[in-house]
């Protein structure tokens, strides 16, 4: 079980109930004990009675006197005591009429026993010594065993009861002494790197549930102060860059223009200026995604047709892909709407462009895809280069992330789709890559919320006829 409520909730039913048992074992044991020692002083009883019954000078009496008067003792009591006296040295002396004839079973040793009589069933049995008679009397065990019965029936009721009993209880206390832990969980949920401010409530009952929200206030509390020297170091770093940067840009600018320079030197210049622009372009990144995991890039939501939008990107894309001598398709299926900032996702599908445009080989196909249904806008790019090992699809969106690539002359920051990442997220959306058709090259995949159009049922499925009149009549379908 992975809630530690059930398992405290089991914990506590199998104790309670388990410790009910061994109380009802051992009541078991303790009151069969006394109706045994119950049947034991009834015969004491009956046998004092019968000795008294004799008389002092049982010894000078005749066989038949003492049947005639130990008879008129125990016919009263023939359904509850079973009666042998015998003379070792001679014969039985009498046997009780409820035996009809049968001896009661003895056990060499024992004085106090039980034993089983053919149809008469257990008997509770002591012996007692009336020299020279041997008086052995015996008492029914049925009543005990109905008794014992009966207790063993309830004892079960019992348990079935606590069971369901100590599982309701142990699950209402298990709920109550987890409350802390929970609002400790929901607390720590909230607490991200927008809302680092928050604290888990402590109560005033210094416990270990108290202790463990303590350590982890004071742990936030050195998040907080770590992300914000963050913050502070990138954004400050990022604008403290931008004017020396561009101080040595404009002068090595200068240099170029006043002329002078070798052909050396001037190529030396034109490289620092490509570096220094690559520079700038790594510090704007690196500033954005540093507002981005802070929240403070506010989105302006507008609801709008995607169709439109890759109507209008189309264009763009097919003079960029055309640029680097390859093959583009762009297509667009479904009906709906879906909420976003056009320019935002239109640098993340610029962004996945340019990453297809640099691995794909001379004369390759680049596809773009976008599909709207099942209440989800999903865009995909997919090139036909050397695509990436199945461990390696989830580390490029981390920051810096590159791979050689051969015959190509990259120098990207490999900060691209960690900003494509933060953007989609931003949007409440996710980005993943998987690889391309058959194995080859690679597809980035992006996916935010939208709504589908009158064309779709409410259940989010569209029937035949609407996917048909989607890809041929409202999509959008272009090849390049």
């Amino acid at each position: 079980m992975r809630s530690i409520g059930a398992r405290l909730t089991l914990w506590y039913a199998l104790a309670a109930t388990a410790t009910l048992a061994g109380l009802f074992v051992a009541g078991y044991q303790l009151l069969e004990g006394r109706l045994i020692h119950g049947l034991d002083l009834l015969n004491v009883s009956e046998f004092e009675q019968i000795k008294a019954h004799l008389g002092p000078d049982y010894k000078t009496l005749t066989a038949q006197v003492i049947d005639d008067r130990i008879r008129e003792t125990t016919e009263y009591g023939s359904v509850l005591f079973y009666i042998n006296i015998n003379n070792p040295k001679t014969q039985m002396v009498f046997y009780s009429t409820n035996l009809n004839g049968q001896e009661i079973p003895d056990v060499p040793g024992a004085r106090v026993y039980d034993t089983s009589v053919p149809g008469i069933g257990e008997l509770r049995v002591q012996e007692f010594l009336l020299p020279p008679f041997d008086v052995t009397i015996g008492t029914p065990m049925g009543q005990v065993r109905d008794v014992m019965r009966g207790y063993v029936e309830v004892c079960l009721a019992l348990l079935a009861g606590m069971l369901i009993a100590s599982v309701a209880i142990g699950f209402g206390l298990s709920r109550l002494m987890l409350r802390p832990v929970r609002l400790i969980r929901e607390t720590a949920n909230r607490i991200r790197s927008d809302n680092l401010s928050e604290r888990i409530p402590v109560s005033r009952t210094r416990d270990e549930i108290s202790d463990l929200a303590l350590l982890l206030n004071q742990t936030f509390d050195r998040l907080e102060a770590a992300f914000d020297q963050t913050r502070r170091f990138a954004a400050e770093a990022s604008h403290e860059l931008k004017t020396p940067l561009a101080l040595v840009r404009l002068h090595a600018e200068k240099l170029l223009v006043d002329g002078g320079l070798s052909a050396t030197h001037e190529e030396a210049v034109q490289v620092q200026l490509e570096e220094l622009a690559r520079l700038d372009q790594i510090i704007d990144a690196m500033l954005f995604l540093s507002r981005a995991e802070a929240n403070a890039i506010a989105i302006d939501f507008k609801l709008q047709d995607p169709r439109v939008f890759l109507d209008g990107f189309a264009q763009d894309a097919q003079a960029l892909v055309e640029h680097h001598g390859l093959r583009f398709t762009v297509s667009h299926r479904g009906k709906g709407k879906a909420a976003f900032e056009e320019r935002w996702l239109r640098q993340v599908v610029l962004n996945l462009l340019s990453n297809a445009i640099n691995v794909s080989p001379r004369g390759g196909r680049i596809a773009l895809r976008s599909i709207l249904a099942h209440g989800v806008w999903r865009v995909s790019v997919e090139d036909e280069g050397p695509g990436l090992p199945a461990d390696q699809l989830e580390r490029i969106f981390e920051r810096f992330v590159r791979f050689h690539r051969p015959n190509t002359d990259d120098k990207g920051s490999g900060l691209g789709l960690a900003i494509c990442r933060s953007i989609v997220t931003l949007h409440h959306g996710r980005i993943f890559a998987e690889a391309g058709a058959h194995g080859h090259g690679l597809r980035v995949i992006f996916e935010i919320p939208a709504q589908e159009g009158a064309g779709h049922r409410q259940d989010g499925s569209a029937s035949a006829a609407d996917r048909h009149a989607a890809a041929h009549e409202s999509g959008l379908v272009a090849h390049f």
